[in-house]
């Protein structure tokens, strides 16, 4: 299930407002005003009169330059000017340095009933800050059931029917020195960068429900050092009862991956029976998709060995062919 949820100025200041040392400067003016792009924009060629390619629904910064020019404007001329890039979509204005904003600005924005805010932090600090927290709200993200956890260092999502085993093959790997960072529900989001990070909700983290027990804190039961808050997803394994009738692969020269949020993971099919040691098998997965990043693929190397032994017996049995050839013809 993606995420689509629509994100608020109210959004911005309720969560980051202390991040960002927001102070709210208009009064009477909502925000419940949406920010449809993670982006924010300095207005110094549009306050200059250079509208053309002017994108409308950024957040806008206004910097010491900006405030500057404003003032030594005439005041119709600054007026225009605002009324120009002022326009009912844009979502707010953040003015750094704690400088105070001209009189012409805020009875505009409060007539459009736009928010004003001012920051202490400095201009190019505060656009740094503010890319980062947008591109993190903004990021795409999905809910999806399995166990997440971290084996040798590869974040594996284990999935599968319920009641197959997640949850005992994961309480399995952390036994092991291995790490827990999300039973049964797993909250995917896709980074800058293209990879993917999953964690748990803040109400169940570090928190684990096995059948029979219960639910168990496996902070408390195995230390700190045994759980992580988020972990990028490298490797989806996907448990299901031992089937008869299938056929299962025995040499993995196939490659299969699973599309997560547009990105393609790795994906494995792990039948499980009495008597196979899961927990083992997850490790040697991990282990193995740790290999193959390093440029090793362990099936393609003994397929590589299988023809080149292949192509040697050839060789052998023709060159007996023509050597008994050519004793006969004697």
């Amino acid at each position: 299930m993606v995420s689509k949820k629509k994100y608020f100025v109210e959004d911005l200041y309720n969560r980051h407002k202390e991040r960002l040392d927001l102070e709210l400067v208009t009064a009477n003016v909502s925000l419940k005003r949406r920010i449809k792009v993670p982006e924010v924009h300095r207005p110094g060629l549009s306050l200059a009169g250079y509208l053309k390619n002017y994108v409308n629904q950024r957040l806008l910064i206004f910097g010491r330059v900006e405030i500057d020019f404003l003032r030594d404007l005439e005041r119709e001329v600054c007026i225009e000017r605002l009324k120009n890039i002022l326009v009912s979509s844009m979502p707010a204005i953040i003015i750094s340095r704690r400088l105070r904003p001209p009189k012409e600005l805020l009875k505009l924005c409060e007539k459009n009933s736009i928010p004003v805010f001012r920051t202490s932090f400095k201009t190019m600090n505060l656009i740094s800050r503010l890319t980062l927290l947008l591109n993190e709200e903004f990021s795409p993200t999905m809910s999806c059931h399995g166990t997440l956890v971290e084996v040798f260092g590869v974040g594996v999502l284990i999935q599968g029917d319920s009641a197959v085993g997640k949850s005992e093959a994961a309480l399995g790997l952390i036994e092991r020195g291995h790490r827990l960072i999300s039973d049964d529900i797993v909250k995917v989001k896709k980074r800058e960068g293209g990879y993917l990070e999953g964690f748990g909700a803040e109400l169940t983290r570090h928190h684990m429900e096995i059948r029979g027990i219960g639910i168990v804190n496996v902070a408390h039961l195995y230390g700190a050092v045994c759980v992580r808050d988020h972990k990028s997803i490298d490797l989806v394994v996907k448990l299901e009862v031992w089937d008869d009738a299938k056929f299962y692969d025995r040499v993995g020269m196939e490659e299969k991956f699973s599309d997560l949020l547009g990105v393609k993971v790795p994906h494995h099919l792990l039948p499980v029976k009495p008597g196979r040691d899961v927990v083992l098998l997850l490790e040697t997965i991990a282990l193995n998709h740790r290999l193959r990043r390093m440029g090793y693929n362990s099936a393609k190397e003994f397929n590589r060995k299988l023809l080149e032994m292949i192509t040697k017996k050839q060789r052998e049995r023709g060159a007996r062919r023509n050597e008994a050839y050519m004793q006969s013809s004697r």
